[in-house]
């Protein structure tokens, strides 16, 4: 299946469109790039694989995909730090470099889909933790993720499977 995002001309929103339905998404606070590079806060153009939903099991049952499907824990983290061997993958926290956290108190990652964004190989300071995951209620841009509102990623996720990829176009 294929997932399609259209930028709707507005720097940061788009519409996220499948054969299922359409949902409003929001995008990086960079607007779409196609020469994404890391910190820009861009969300990058091309077609991606989506590799597996990672959530939070504390606040949500597991979702309902034919993705792979992994519990985040209070230690998982995401290198965004291009100079380090685990750059663009999971680590375990505490992590001497740059990451991200995955257990936030936000909710934007209770569900995180990863996209294979940088990943097929990866190439330091080309993007790191490029995910769709829940959107903010206010529509606040994201550092170059696609974001839904939580039942709208819900939703959508019941339709995906191994084959399905997600293609973000160009403005």
């Amino acid at each position: 299946m294929d997932i399609i995002v259209h930028p709707d001309g507005r720097l940061n929103e788009g519409r996220l469109v499948w054969p299922g339905g359409s949902f409003r998404c929001a995008l990086g606070r960079g607007g779409v790039r196609a020469d994404k590079r890391e910190g820009d806060g861009a969300t990058p153009v091309g077609r991606y694989p989506l590799r597996r939903v990672l959530w939070r099991a504390d606040r949500l049952p597991r979702p309902e995909t034919g993705l792979p499907t992994s519990p985040i824990a209070p230690d998982d983290g995401w290198c965004d730090a291009p100079a380090d061997p685990a750059y663009n993958r999971p680590v375990k926290r505490p992590f001497a470099a740059s990451h991200e956290e995955l257990w936030r108190a936000d909710g934007v990652y209770d569900v995180i889909v990863v996209m294979g964004h940088n990943d097929d190989p990866v190439v330091p300071g080309q993007g790191s933790a490029v995910f769709m995951h829940v959107a903010r209620p206010d529509w606040e841009p994201t550092a170059g993720c696609v974001a839904l509102h939580l039942p709208d990623l819900l939703r959508l996720l019941k339709d995906c499977g191994p084959d399905t990829s997600l293609t973000v176009l160009a403005g």
